[in-house]
């Protein structure tokens, strides 16, 4: 019985995995800008906090490239959490990659640079990386069986700012000079926030921070998270509340319970079905499709 558990699911594997993933460097030259040293408080902080599954430290980041086993040509670029101190690389990262190949998408696993919470901006560097893996896939769509006008963000916690920030503020706390030279500017075609925040500001949580913005060429966006997570409910609402007032596609989900940080782990909370939701959105919307 066992030899037969094991063979099923080794066959479900083969049926919705593709090729080995595939790691790319984002920078083959080098990353742009200086990564600054943490401080104790951020070395602190990743002792604390940082476990087994997770990565920092990355000055030099990459993409994984999940193929599904019959893409349907819509590709998603997973940015996980971690306070931009470390990457919950795997139930923020692999698993979802995991997950979006059971829907025909490709999962791409950004690993951005951190850490980068010591910086005046810490979403700089990882909006860099985010859109160079961006451009990395809509020049490489065709090969990967990808159509450059399906290609989503989901971003979790830290990632979740890092999507706002790359879906919304246009401004040079987002685009510096420096990096308008080195990076393409690109944006999804679609945009999933799971448990983000921290663009609110800091003195009064019902506005928007300073320069925080929601241009009416923002991405289609999914929204979830649970109703006991701090702030982060006040601020996806108001991002969602403004999607409704420019007309912008969005779809926003807040359950009573789940606190913060559960990525694919089931926790049998209406919240842990998120990605149920969020599948059926994305067919709503017509990114789980066959590909033209």
């Amino acid at each position: 019985m066992r030899f037969l558990l094991l063979l099923l699911t080794f066959v479900i594997t083969l049926n919705v995995h593709g090729a080995d993933p595939i790691t790319l460097p984002l920078w083959p030259e080098g990353s742009p800008g200086q990564m600054q040293a943490p401080s104790p408080a951020t070395a602190d902080f990743i002792q604390k906090r940082a476990g087994k599954s997770t990565v920092t430290n990355i000055s030099e980041p990459t993409i994984v490239v999940y193929p599904a086993a019959k893409p349907n040509g819509t590709c998603v670029i997973v940015a996980p959490g971690g306070a931009y101190a470390f990457l919950s690389a795997v139930h923020e990262g692999t698993q979802v990659c995991e997950w979006l190949n059971t829907l025909g998408v490709t999962g791409v696993l950004l690993n951005y640079r951190t850490p980068t919470r010591d910086e005046a901006a810490p979403f700089q560097k990882p909006v860099q990386d985010a859109q160079r893996a961006i451009g990395i896939v809509r020049h490489r769509a065709e090969e990967w069986g990808i159509n450059p006008a399906r290609i989503g963000v989901l971003g979790f916690s830290a990632g979740g700012n890092l999507l706002a920030h790359l879906t919304c503020d246009r401004g040079p706390r987002s685009y510096p000079e420096n990096a308008q030279q080195d990076v393409e500017r690109a944006l999804p075609d679609f945009a999933i926030m799971i448990y983000g925040g921290g663009f609110m500001d800091a003195k009064d949580p019902t506005k928007f921070a300073e320069g925080f913005s929601v241009p009416k060429d923002a991405p289609p966006m999914f929204l979830a998270c649970a109703h006991d997570d701090g702030n982060n409910p006040i601020a996806m609402t108001h991002l969602y509340l403004k999607y409704k007032a420019l007309g912008i596609p969005a779809e926003l989900h807040i359950c009573t319970k789940g606190g913060h940080g559960f990525g694919m782990r089931p926790a049998g909370n209406p919240i842990n079905d998120w990605p149920q939701r969020c599948g059926e959105w994305m067919q709503s919307m017509g990114w789980l499709s066959p590909a033209e």
